[in-house]
C-alpha cells in the first residue's frame, strides 16, 4: 500500500504533526539563532529543560520568547533532563505541568551522569507513575526492543531510542536494533540522541522512525540555521524513501541493462 505524501501526517497521542523533525533549545550561540533555527527546521515540537529559577529582574522566559514567534504553532515538549531518579523526574514532570500548562513530558531518568545513559527500572517506575496520572509521556530509552516494549505496555505515547551517547555525534551505532525496535512497537518511535549530521537523521527514516529529536546537531554546528534546514530535508528525503521501499540488498551484481542484443554475442 502507498501512502500519498499529504496523507503522511505523524500523530502521538490523537495529536498530529505535519514535521516529522523535533528540535531542542539548549546551547544555540545566541536566542536569535535557536529562533531562526527552529524556523529552518519547521519543526512543531521543541524540547526544554526544567530548572528552578531566580524571578529577581525577570523580564522575559524562553516560553514567552517561544510563543511571540511561533503562536499555537509549536508545541512545547519539557524533559527531565539531569533526573536520576524516578522521584526526581516526576516531580519535575509535575513543576512542568504546573509552569507550561502541557501534559506532554519528554522523561530521561539518567543512570550515569559521564555516559548520560538512562536506568531502565527508574525509566519504568517514573513512566508507570506518570502514565497514571495523567501525563503524555515520551521516554527517552536505550536501543533494547524489550524495555521499548515496557515502556509502550506501560502506556508510553511513544519511544525514544538512543541512536548513542547524547551530544556525541557518533550517528546510529546499532541500526539494526532501531530496525527492530520499528518494526515491533506498537506506538510511534523517536530518533533521539546521538544524530551527528543529516545522514543519521535520513537514516533514521529509512529505518522506520516515525520522527527525529536532536539539539546539538543543529546548535553546536559551524552554522545552526543551515544545519536546520539539512535537517529538515534529510527527515523528510529518509521518510520518502522509506515508503518508497528500498531494493533488496544483493551480494553480487546484478546487470541494470538489458542483455538480450549485447554487441558480439
Amino acid at each position: 500500500m502507498t501512502i500519498d505524501a499529504q496523507d503522511d501526517v505523524l500523530t502521538i497521542a490523537g495529536r498530529r504533526f505535519g514535521s516529522r523533525l523535533f528540535l531542542g533549545t539548549a546551547g544555540y550561540p545566541n536566542q536569535q539563532v535557536m529562533l531562526d533555527s527552529l524556523a529552518a527546521g519547521g519543526t512543531e515540537l521543541a524540547t526544554l529543560a526544567i530548572r528552578r529559577i531566580s524571578l529577581d529582574g525577570y523580564s522575559e522566559s524562553l516560553v514567552d520568547v517561544l510563543a511571540q514567534r511561533f503562536g499555537d504553532r509549536l508545541g512545547l515538549l519539557p524533559n527531565t533532563a539531569g533526573c536520576l531518579t524516578a522521584r526526581e523526574a516526576v516531580l519535575t514532570a509535575q513543576l512542568a505541568r504546573e509552569a507550561l500548562g502541557t501534559g506532554w513530558i519528554k522523561l530521561e531518568v539518567i543512570g550515569d551522569r559521564e555516559l548520560l545513559y538512562p536506568d531502565v527500572e527508574e525509566l519504568l517506575r517514573a513512566t508507570a507513575e506518570l502514565v497514571a496520572d495523567g501525563f503524555t509521556v515520551l521516554p527517552y530509552c536505550n536501543d533494547d526492543p524489550v524495555t521499548c516494549r515496557k515502556l509502550a505496555d506501560l502506556g508510553a505515547a511513544a519511544v525514544m531510542p538512543l541512536g548513542s551517547y547524547i551530544g556525541s555525534g557518533l550517528g546510529i551505532r546499532n541500526p539494526h536494533a532501531i530496525e527492530t525496535i520499528c518494526a515491533r512497537s506498537p506506538v510511534p518511535v523517536v530518533l533521539d540522541a546521538g544524530i551527528g549530521t543529516a545522514s543519521d537523521a535520513a537514516l533514521a527514516m529509512e529505518l522506520g522512525c516515525a520522527a527525529v529529536l536532536l539539539n546539538s546537531a543543529v546548535s553546536k554546528a559551524l552554522d545552526p540555521v543551515r544545519m536546520a534546514a539539512a535537517m529538515r530535508d534529510a527527515v523528510a528525503a529518509g521518510r520518502a524513501a522509506r515508503l518508497a521501499g528500498r531494493i533488496p540488498v544483493r551480494g553480487f551484481a546484478e546487470p541494470s541493462s538489458p542483455q538480450l542484443g549485447l554487441i558480439g554475442s
